[in-house]
């Protein structure tokens, strides 16, 4: 359930603060909701695959993790990932 090399440059492209920007937390949290998109996308197939659900709950837990470290930093560039995202509807 890896993303492949094109998705993850645009999704860094898309995030970004400055060019080559690839650690700050609005790109790690738009990387790991990709990856939590797709993973959802498979455990529906795949109903049983217990061992990629706890990949998944972890993944969404380091999200969570990030977007709080976010909201605590800066309220403004959360809020920003949270609505381009389309996360808290």
């Amino acid at each position: 359930m890896a993303l492949d090399q094109a998705k993850k440059t645009e999704i860094i492209h898309e995030f970004q603060q400055k060019e080559g920007d690839t650690g700050s937390p609005e790109v790690q949290i738009a990387i790991l909701t990709e990856r939590i998109n797709s993973l959802n996308e498979h455990l529906r197939e795949h109903k049983k695959d217990h061992h990629s659900r706890r990949g998944l709950l972890k993944m969404v837990g380091q999200r969570r993790n990030l977007l709080n470290y976010l909201r605590n930093k800066d309220v403004a560039r959360y809020r920003a990932v949270i609505q381009k995202l389309g996360l808290r509807r």
